[in-house]
């Protein structure tokens, strides 16, 4: 019997304007996400990742203070609490990308991860952190990640994550290959003109140069006062073989759903033996350098 996952993406546009409080915009995004969690759960979706920080908008297209104000200790922080107990509910597993607090002062892009069952199994912390015009001034906001490349065992299977500009780095992707990872879920915030010439290649290649599906999600829209660039949406998830699955739209709020086989990972990988042939005693000059 085939062994179907069906996955989910929540792509978005953010709900006011970056001169608003913050907390006033982390509260209205979680309130816009709530339904768009509820519908993807009654349409079956037994995993869902949502975008990168996902409850504001992507304020690191200016150097401001008051974004920490929006930071979150985890897993006792009241965004995780929730997804924990809407994962329960739901019974599904939950991919919430937000702004985590580990102490005053230092603060990461972060992604936890909650099992079907309500359970907290863990976080990512974002590990490439870009500092690079125009308006991507991430090292003012987050201290580079210190989990390594996790994979986690859910109700659904083997999940890594990776966040936006961490897949422009193939050592990363491969790491979570190597661990486990049965797909990789990318929350991403990236904007047309700059990325999107990659946003359909790299991830498909790390997909086939590994044996194992990806889900990318990117936001929608544009957000003032800053108009760095249009989110250009387009989320999707491929498969081992690199092929599309199902994308979205370039402007709308949306959830994209995909029947993931699963079965296709063993399949893709005892044709293409990657990792049988890997040489990694030949590999010591790629850290050394």
């Amino acid at each position: 019997m085939a062994r179907i996952i069906r996955g989910g993406l929540i792509q978005s546009s953010v709900t006011h304007d970056g001169t608003t409080d913050p907390s006033e915009i982390k509260r209205a995004m979680i309130d816009k996400h709530m339904p768009m969690i509820e519908q993807a759960a009654k349409d079956g979706v037994q995993v869902l990742c949502l975008q990168e920080l996902f409850y504001g908008p992507y304020f690191c297209a200016e150097q401001e203070s008051r974004w920490y104000d929006i930071t979150e200790e985890i897993p006792n922080g009241p965004t995780t609490q929730l997804m924990c107990e809407t994962a329960k509910r739901l019974g599904i597993v939950l991919v919430v990308p937000l702004y985590e607090m580990e102490m005053p002062g230092v603060y990461y892009n972060t992604a936890v991860i909650i099992d079907a069952d309500g359970t907290f199994l863990g976080a990512y912390r974002k590990n490439h952190i870009p500092q690079c015009a125009p308006g991507f001034w991430e090292k003012f906001y987050f201290r580079p990640g210190n989990l390594g490349y996790p994979v986690f065992e859910t109700a659904v299977g083997q999940v890594g994550i990776y966040i936006c500009y961490d897949r422009h780095f193939p050592e990363g992707a491969r790491a979570l290959g190597l661990n486990g990872a049965e797909i990789v879920f990318n929350p991403s915030a990236t904007v047309a003109g700059l990325s999107e010439y990659l946003w359909k290649l790299e991830q498909p290649a790390h997909a086939v140069a590994n044996g194992y599906f990806v889900g990318a999600i990117n936001r929608v829209g544009t957000e003032a006062p800053w108009s760095i660039g249009e989110f250009y949406g387009q989320s999707y998830f491929c498969n081992p073989r690199g092929e599309m699955l199902a994308v979205g739209s370039r402007d709308q709020d949306e959830v994209i759903i995909a029947d993931l086989d699963f079965d296709q990972i063993q399949e893709v990988r005892n044709i293409w033996q990657f990792y049988r042939d890997r040489r990694p005693e030949t590999y010591d000059e790629l850290v050394e350098l």
